[in-house]
């Protein structure tokens, strides 16, 4: 019986979580400024009926849906895969179906290449404000996969 196969250091603990962090803060910030004031602006306006006055509302909410919208991609990794969260869908991936992680110059994000031979965007990992961050991050996904995806650590822990 072999000994179980330490895990690497700088390694994070699972689950991890890796999201644009500065990019979600400024679109939130944003979309709730906008609110504000749209939502001012109509009450200020003397002239609007309460009908125009709901649609201004609504038009500010809406805003700041699609801002909230934008600001959800994150990458969740746990012991058995990860969970890819993008605008509107969301994939679960176990951690044999990702052969490769790949942030290339100038790639808006990461994308995952499958074991069926498709690629996968993760947008929770995105060099937009804060490159170094998204560098070290996907890295980090990367080093996750290669740990995860080889099946040492399901040998360590069924040993």
């Amino acid at each position: 019986m072999s000994a179980p196969t330490p895990r690497p250091t700088g390694l994070p603990a699972l689950p991890a979580t890796f999201r644009p962090t500065r990019s979600r803060v400024v679109l939130l910030a944003v979309g709730a400024m906008m609110f504000v004031v749209i939502t001012a602006i109509a009450m200020i306006l003397e002239h609007l009926s309460p009908g125009e006055r709901t649609s201004f509302v609504f038009v500010a909410l809406l805003f700041f849906g699609v801002l909230a919208l934008l600001s959800r991609p994150r990458v969740v990794a746990d012991a058995t895969g990860i969970t890819v969260v993008n605008i509107t869908r969301t994939r679960r991936l176990a951690w044999a179906e990702i052969v490769r992680v790949n942030l290339r110059a100038g790639d808006p994000w990461v994308f995952l290449d499958l074991s069926d031979g498709t690629s996968h965007p993760a947008l929770g990992i995105q060099p937009g404000i804060a490159r170094e961050q998204a560098i070290r991050d996907a890295r980090t996904l990367r080093a996750l996969v290669e740990f995860h995806g080889s099946g040492v650590d399901e040998a360590a822990e069924n040993g």
